[in-house]
């Protein structure tokens, strides 16, 4: 069931949606490629409950949190480099084996296409990984731009990323909305002075998503475009 949505914007133009946990449960894969990289580190493993209290934030922060516990500080600095590198290659050989789509992803986003509006993917995930993802589930047509965690100088929440996409898609950030499971997607839609949509069944660093400042819960992309669609015909 999705909460009310009422858009203090005008029509909406674009929709900007994060993948990890919105389009896509990618937690299993996130534990899978940095439990390739601790056994090479010699250290115990990950299971997909911790790891979905780190995901989205970008490779380099969920590297950090799952050294952390495991290492002294200064050990994980020193090994920090290599195990970036260690996970990133166990990573490409894993990227979309133990994930699955989450439910009325792809009716979402034909219903957005089909409503014209058009369509950006947002992610902290590195782009290379995003872009084969998108492409394994058949997701890439409904996109006309990808942003990736290595994309630009900042990651989200920082606006940067939802203010490129805009201008990629030749919209003004008051006639867009973001969309995405944890509050670093609506902090960064907010800093770039659009609304904001929260999906209930991610991952928001393991906090509950009625925590999130968003301007309405919807229960999946589908109930995003009926939303979307109705404020549309007001306006």
């Amino acid at each position: 069931m999705s909460a009310a949505v009422q858009f203090k914007a005008p029509r909406i133009e674009a929709a900007l949606i994060d993948l990890d946990g919105t389009m896509v449960d990618t937690a299993d894969d996130f534990a899978a490629g940095l439990n390739g990289m601790l056994a090479q580190l010699d250290a115990e493993e990950t299971t997909r409950e911790e790891v979905m209290g780190y995901v989205g934030k970008g490779s380099e922060h969920l590297i950090r949190s799952v050294l952390a516990p495991r290492f002294h500080a200064d050990h994980v600095e020193a090994r920090f480099d290599e195990a970036l590198a260690l996970y990133q290659d166990e990573y490409a050989k894993i990227n979309g084996r133990h994930t699955r789509l989450y439910p009325d992803v792809e009716a979402g986003l034909s219903a957005l296409r089909d409503a014209g509006v058009k369509l950006a993917c947002v992610t902290n995930k590195p782009y290379r990984f995003a872009v084969e993802l998108l492409e394994q589930y058949g997701l890439a047509q409904y996109f006309e731009a990808v942003l990736g965690g290595d994309s630009l100088p900042k990651k989200k929440p920082d606006p940067l990323p939802m203010l490129t996409a805009c201008e990629r898609l030749g919209v003004a950030p008051q006639a867009a909305v973001a969309i995405g499971d944890s509050e670093n997607d609506a902090l960064a839609g907010r800093a770039a002075g659009m609304a904001t949509l929260t999906v209930p069944y991610g991952y928001n660093h393991g906090q509950p998503v009625q925590k999130i400042e968003s301007d309405g819960i919807v229960a999946s992309l589908l109930e995003a475009a009926k939303a979307i669609a109705a404020h549309n015909l007001l306006t």
